[in-house]
């Protein structure tokens, strides 16, 4: 029921007019709030040239933290800036922040998974996310009623750029591909009720590419569906900005080093932003 109220509340606030959504845009330099259509060309981050993504989006991030060096220092600051909310829908923030607070709690579970899938122990990444500074976006795809440009996608060809992040949308029509070996793309089955995972370029990187960020597009639906809207809801986990990333200790070996500098979440996210 939870993810059926988020779409619903989520469809509802999109359907709000232009002047009033923008009125929840996102300052400079933050990741809060409303973006509207026609704003990014994720395929920018791949440096292809491409027209803008067809979605608009609207973000937030940690809440309830507390008020301290770490949260709201010179260095934490813009990752825990507050979180706007609109006064309509009136249930839109306790959703919101309900919903996050379990990506929160499913990411946890799966970055124990992922330890123990890389011969870690259990909790190895628990110190370096129990302040993590996620961001949570719904992105919303309008109807088509203009055939898109030539080259033009929903969302272009890109990879995300933290750990992991937790996918779960409303409807299969013009949905997720992600690119084949082979240089094609495949459709990812879409089952209702249920989440696609994807790895990020920080977990790339922490895994000295044995594990690799999942280069991927969202699709522009077929002409005889081009009126349906579509909303997913997007869980990007990224790890506390002061965890250092360098290899772990088991994707490291003599015949294969290191093949990254070491960095933090914080630099690592700051420039692949700074990028896009």
């Amino acid at each position: 029921q939870m993810i059926a109220d988020m779409h619903a509340v989520s469809h509802e606030y999109f359907a709000l007019p232009y002047w009033e959504k923008m009125a929840h845009q996102i300052p400079p330099d933050r990741y809060r709030g409303y973006t509207p259509l026609g704003s990014e060309t994720l395929a920018l981050s791949l440096d292809e040239e491409s027209p803008p993504d067809l979605k608009e989006s609207y973000s937030c991030g940690p809440y309830g933290v507390g008020y301290d060096e770490y949260h709201f220092g010179e260095a934490g600051a813009r990752f825990f800036a507050p979180n706007i909310w609109p006064e309509r829908p009136a249930n839109m923030q306790s959703l919101w922040e309900n919903y996050y607070a379990e990506m929160e709690r499913l990411a946890a579970d799966l970055m124990r998974i992922f330890a123990i899938a890389l011969n870690l122990p259990e909790r190895w990444f628990q110190s370096k996310i129990d302040k993590q500074i996620a961001n949570f976006s719904v992105i919303h795809y309008p109807g088509q009623d203009d055939a898109p440009k030539a080259g033009q996608l929903r969302g272009g060809a890109h990879t995300d750029y933290g750990s992991l992040t937790i996918v779960q949308t409303d409807t299969d029509v013009g949905g997720l591909e992600v690119l084949r070996r082979d240089g094609g793309w495949s459709p990812v089955p879409w089952i209702d009720g249920t989440f696609a995972v994807n790895l990020g370029d920080l977990m790339s990187e922490w895994t000295n590419d044995i594990w690799v960020s999942t280069l991927h597009r969202v699709a522009n639906p077929p002409r005889e569906k081009a009126h349906i809207s579509k909303t997913s809801l997007l869980f990007f986990h990224q790890p506390n900005y002061t965890a250092e990333i360098e290899c772990i200790p088991t994707c490291c070996r003599s015949e294969r080093p290191a093949r990254y500098n070491r960095t933090t979440s914080g630099e690592h996210v700051t420039m692949k932003v700074m990028k896009h």
